[in-house]
């Protein structure tokens, strides 16, 4: 019966995997890691809290592609505090953990991965549904929203805890992997294999929507007149949603190819040469993302850098919040096949039926 080693201290388990955690760590390079880590951290958390509050101020983002994309920052949030945890909790401090805060350190790092990841997922399903009804929001009800992203972070959650849950390698030393000591080998293995072809079925999913976006739209627009802005809409959402997908992918792949390489036991592809250099990558995508839906996002710029200058009490912007329930009304009760646009464009639709009511009277 093998020897199990939940008492031990995290020195045994790196001395164990010929795994160097000090030399690297010390002196100038871990301070500029350190001031590096603390400024991303920070835009992290100022940045996708301006991208909350925006979707919760703004009743034009009251849809559930723009419910997703709050818990997607939210995500992004809930990767800083990881990251946080991680700066005080590696180098030379590494050795001197218990088994239960290690896995705690990597497990909020998976768990925020895996956020990300199956919110991605989510907004792909959701994108699907719109796209394919011609629509540009799909007609979830904020009930099913609310289940669907309380349903990815109890996924996210539980992936976290699987390894704490009993797939490690505290009861075989020799399964343990290089870069996590006490993950099994087979786990690294399960858990980038997983994750890398989620990553390839959204890539397909997403290149096929676009795709079929990109006819209908060809085709509207030889039968329908409108501004162009109008049947460019889906177009437009969809290259931000595939903008930040092909952010996710190139910023997590490399750091789950070395993963897997791990669990493959390569003991000749110097991973421990560029673990740290993927770990910052990843760390990268929660800094992009804000970035990507202000630039994508006319309307998103627009009011966080309301938000920003505190001019929120301008007369001109409560006029044009005033305008957003028509707006809402007009496309709830829209069921041709056009595609929707901005408030303006509807805006003179009902103002148009509002004349003539008056007219009537």
């Amino acid at each position: 019966m093998n020897e199990c080693y939940y008492d031990k201290r995290m020195d045994f388990f790196y001395n164990k995997t010929n795994t160097d955690t000090v030399d690297e760590w010390t002196g100038p390079k871990l301070i500029v890691v350190l001031c590096f880590g603390t400024f991303f951290c920070l835009f992290i958390f100022i940045s996708n809290s301006l991208v909350i509050a925006a979707v919760v101020k703004n009743k034009r983002f009251h849809f559930p592609f723009y419910y997703l994309l709050a818990n997607l920052a939210a995500a992004d949030f809930f990767a800083g505090i990881a990251y946080v945890f991680l700066m005080f909790n590696t180098g030379p401090v590494s050795k001197t953990l218990t088994v239960n805060r290690w896995f705690l350190r990597q497990g909020l790092l998976d768990t925020s991965l895996t956020a990300s990841l199956v919110n991605l997922l989510v907004i792909a399903v959701e994108r699907h549904m719109s796209i394919m009804r011609m629509k540009i929001h799909s007609n979830l009800t904020k009930k099913r929203v609310t289940f669907l992203i309380i349903s990815i972070w109890a996924i996210a959650i539980f992936m976290g805890a699987v390894p704490t849950l009993g797939w490690n390698c505290l009861c075989d030393i020799t399964a343990c992997s290089s870069l996590a000591p006490i993950y099994s080998r087979s786990y690294l293995v399960f858990w980038s294999v997983l994750n890398l072809v989620v990553f390839f079925i959204m890539v397909v999913v997403y290149i096929r929507i676009y795709m079929y976006v990109q006819r209908k739209t060809n085709v509207l627009s030889s039968h329908t007149s409108g501004s162009i802005s109008r049947r460019k809409t889906p177009v437009k959402l969809m290259k931000t949603v595939m903008t930040l997908l092909g952010a996710f992918v190139v910023c997590w792949t490399p750091g789950l190819v070395v993963l897997l390489l791990d669990g493959l036991n390569c003991t000749y592809c110097g991973i421990q040469n560029v673990k740290r250099w993927f770990l910052l990558l990843a760390l990268l995508n929660s800094v992009m993302n804000p970035v990507i839906y202000s630039y994508k996002d006319d309307e998103m710029w627009s009011t966080m850098k309301r938000m920003i200058c505190c001019s929120s009490e301008d007369k001109s912007q409560d006029r044009r919040s005033s305008r957003v329930p028509s707006t809402v009304l007009c496309r709830s009760t829209d069921t041709s096949g056009h595609y929707i646009e901005d408030g303006i464009i509807q805006g003179t639709i009902c103002g148009k039926g509002d004349l003539g009511d008056k007219g009537n009277s």
